[in-house]
């Protein structure tokens, strides 16, 4: 691993990904910008006020935002291999080099994304808002590392099994739903709540909104669960990366 061939996928990728395409690096701000702005408007018809606070947008975006970067940081990390395969020819770049340049590039851009919106938000409807960084940072950093670890393991198994990213893309469909973007678990009857608790982002979503709301507590949030979940998935996925990444390589070759 070298910090040289990090730094130059990382430049690849922003070219490749962002340099061409008319806009950059604006959509990756639009995108998530637009998407909250239909939300806050189609359920503020339906509802008088938010699950929590008074402001639908900033409300969703607190749920939002931490779920859109796993999905985006661990399906890049997820077909890292894939990506720079002809890069890996070279001796001095390795699997581990794709996937930490895709994992901090990626969560480096969603983390700006998160403070231009949720900073835009705040002075946009002028609200009064006493954040707790501990909790902001805590939940972001349950959000990179789960999506690491269920990155680096989907890399192998998508590298290794072709039907495995169509599996997975069918298995994750109905996670927009299930994980506190539209609701909170404290609000969720008994039978609902044991099985979504189940559901890491679940937790992610909770913590990421103590970080906005003072009267809050988030006291189902697990942050340990969250961590052994995402700690279980990348202790595997580099144990069997660095078993078979060799045969990955070879394979068509």
């Amino acid at each position: 691993m070298g910090a040289r061939a990090v730094a130059a996928l990382m430049l690849r990728e922003m070219a490749t990904t962002y340099g061409r395409s008319p806009g950059g690096y604006l959509w990756a701000v639009l995108e998530p910008a637009a998407a909250l702005a239909l939300l806050s408007f189609f359920f503020s018809l339906t509802f008088n006020t938010p699950p929590l606070g008074s402001n639908f947008i900033l409300f969703y975006a607190t749920g939002y935002l931490p779920f859109m970067m796993y999905m985006d940081v661990s399906g890049k990390i997820g077909v890292s291999i894939r990506y720079s395969k002809p890069l890996l020819a070279y001796p001095r770049v390795t699997y581990v080099d794709t996937i930490l340049s895709r994992f901090v590039l990626n969560c480096l851009t969603h983390m700006l994304v998160f403070i231009l919106i949720m900073a835009g938000i705040v002075f946009f409807y002028d609200l009064n808002v006493n954040i707790r960084i501990g909790a902001i940072a805590q939940a972001f950093s349950m959000t990179a590392l789960l999506a690491l670890g269920v990155g680096s393991l989907n890399c192998y198994l998508a590298s290794t099994f072709p039907l495995w990213e169509r599996v997975w893309g069918i298995v994750n469909r109905p996670l927009f739903l299930i994980s506190g973007i539209f609701f909170l678990i404290e609000n969720m009857g008994e039978t609902y709540r044991g099985p979504l608790l189940y559901n890491p982002l679940v937790h992610i979503a909770s913590e990421m909104r103590r970080g906005f709301y003072m009267t809050y507590d988030a006291r189902l949030v697990s942050p340990i669960y969250v961590y052994a979940v995402a700690i279980g998935c990348l202790f595997f996925g580099m144990l069997l990366l660095n078993r078979y990444h060799r045969d990955i390589l070879n394979e068509g070759a």
